[in-house]
């Protein structure tokens, strides 16, 4: 038997914001929550299923440099441009980490900074 991802930790300074827009994003919901402590969200079936949850832990240190880990997020509904207007007016912002000028995905940063991608491959909703 094998390990397989159950949760994504991801530190920020404000839980409710990130919860806001990963949810969004994913179309995920809260599932757990220490007020000022962490909120955990996750696929509406709980944690347990073939998607991790999300773990938020309040961290008031501010980011710094480039995350070693990120998140690729692959569109289920929508081509790669419909996906990426609807990620920017929930409040992602496009950036440039020297990624190519052609490359077949767009780099983007959540509201406090982390980087993820939205690749151009679609996934079948689960």
């Amino acid at each position: 038997m094998a390990c397989r991802i159950g949760e994504l930790v991801l530190k920020c300074q404000d839980l409710e914001v990130l919860a806001r827009f990963w949810c969004e994003v994913l179309d995920f919901v809260e599932l757990d929550r220490e007020e000022g402590v962490y909120i955990e969200i996750g696929p509406r079936e709980g944690f347990g299923g073939p998607q991790p949850t999300i773990f938020l832990i309040r961290d008031d240190e501010p980011k710094n440099g480039h995350a070693r880990l990120h998140i690729d997020v692959n569109p289920t509904d929508r081509d790669q441009d419909a996906e990426l207007e609807r990620l920017l007016a929930a409040g992602a912002k496009l950036v440039d980490i020297g990624q190519p000028a052609d490359a077949s995905w767009h780099v983007l940063a959540d509201p406090e900074g982390n980087e993820f991608c939205l690749l151009k491959r679609r996934l079948d909703p689960l």
